[in-house]
């Protein structure tokens, strides 16, 4: 049985722990910012097609108590690096630290980097090539107080880069901080779903991805496939039952809107480039203008800021009026809005039910719950 850590968004580690623990991980157990788990390299594959909500799947390799940065160094070298993926490879070190007493991360990946290399040179004769940018082989190492541990990275890219998104606009939401986020507000295919303020459309496409089983891996490579370990017909096979198991296209009750045509026309690129054109509908209308699209259902938004919200006194204007057409038209939903700013609370008006802690990367967020119930929700 092999080892392995799934990295996540910060505040989604439950969701990801259910979510490894239904795909067939055993002894999966949270930590801050991700779940370890064990099982054998065919759930290494399904993770990394099927997690909606990891970062990656990282196979753990090694691991060895430390004093110093040469202890780093020897750990390093006495690991079968050569067994697991070939010289001709390239190799990117990537090391993080919590509490760890060494002086310099970027001095330990590169002692890291020269203890790999010299391990090729003893067994092969030459050694692997660096590539910072596309390496075809990511080797993570993780130190705490006194102990390192080292991981092969076998999602390769990271696993939000689902490989639909072809347009971006300003500051996207990760898929996988989007796909957790429904997970938090207890959506299921068939209740009305609306995110009023869609901006490219990640709300919109991971939840027709749901709707329809689509697995988020299957328009993209993985690391996993460089190594020597690699087994092309289990993971032919996967990829095969997940293609199968994807529902016909159809129009959903998945609903987004906006106020910029030009924004929306990122979300509907996004949408025809994962084949689910068909499958949300769009609307050119702003928030504060809007109507519900249904008589109950979960409202999802990630309000932008920057130039559509350019200023403070923008945002405390918003705000309010936001709250004000909550409470006139959309009573009977459930309303999640992920913000950065902790004022939300007091401008918009509303009585949050509950307050989730997330990052969307190292920016600091809530998601904020509001059941809007006519009159018994509203802050007095």
């Amino acid at each position: 049985m092999e080892r392995f850590f799934a990295p996540c968004p910060r505040g989604l580690e439950a969701v990801l722990a259910g979510e490894l623990t239904a795909l067939g991980a055993r002894e999966v157990k949270t930590v801050d910012g991700g779940a370890a788990f064990a099982g054998d390299m065919a759930l290494c594959y399904t993770a990394n097609l099927e997690s909606r909500v990891a970062s990656r799947i990282l196979w753990r390799v090694g691991d060895a108590r430390y004093r110093s940065e040469d202890d780093i160094f020897a750990a390093a070298r006495g690991l079968s690096w050569s067994d697991w993926f070939d010289v001709r490879r390239s190799i990117r070190v990537n090391v993080s630290a919590i509490r760890s007493p060494v002086k310099s991360l970027d001095f330990v990946t590169l002692r890291i980097k020269d203890a790999v290399c010299d391990a090729f040179r003893v067994v092969r004769g030459r050694r692997p090539d660096v590539n910072t940018a596309s390496p075809d082989i990511r080797i993570h190492a993780f130190l705490t107080r006194d102990e390192a541990t080292f991981y092969l990275d076998t999602s390769g890219e990271a696993l939000f880069k689902r490989g639909w998104r072809v347009a971006g606009g300003e500051a996207p939401l990760r898929e996988n901080l989007a796909a957790g986020i429904l997970r938090l507000a207890g959506w299921q295919p068939d209740t009305p779903l609306f995110d009023p303020m869609c901006g490219s459309g990640t709300f919109l496409v991971e939840a027709a991805m749901i709707a329809l089983d689509v697995a988020p891996g299957l328009a993209r490579p993985f690391g996993f496939e460089k190594l020597e370990n690699f087994d092309a017909t289990r993971w032919r096979a996967l990829r095969e039952q997940a293609k199968a198991r994807r529902r016909p296209s159809r129009l959903l009750p998945i609903h987004g809107s906006d106020k910029f045509g030009s924004v929306l026309a990122l979300a509907r690129e996004n949408l025809d480039a994962s084949g689910l054109q068909d499958t949300v509908q769009l609307k050119q209308v702003d928030v504060l203008e809007s109507s519900p699209p249904a008589e109950s259902g979960i409202i999802v938004m990630n309000p932008p800021y920057g130039e559509r919200l350019a200023s403070e006194d923008d945002l405390g204007a918003f705000y309010p009026r936001l709250g004000d057409t909550f409470k006139k038209r959309y009573t009977g939903w459930t309303a999640y809005i992920l913000s950065a700013d902790m004022r939300l609370p007091r401008l918009i008006g509303l009585k949050a039910s509950k307050r989730t802690p997330l990052y969307n990367g190292a920016l600091e967020c809530r998601l904020f719950e509001y059941r809007l119930v006519a009159g018994s929700m509203r802050k007095l």
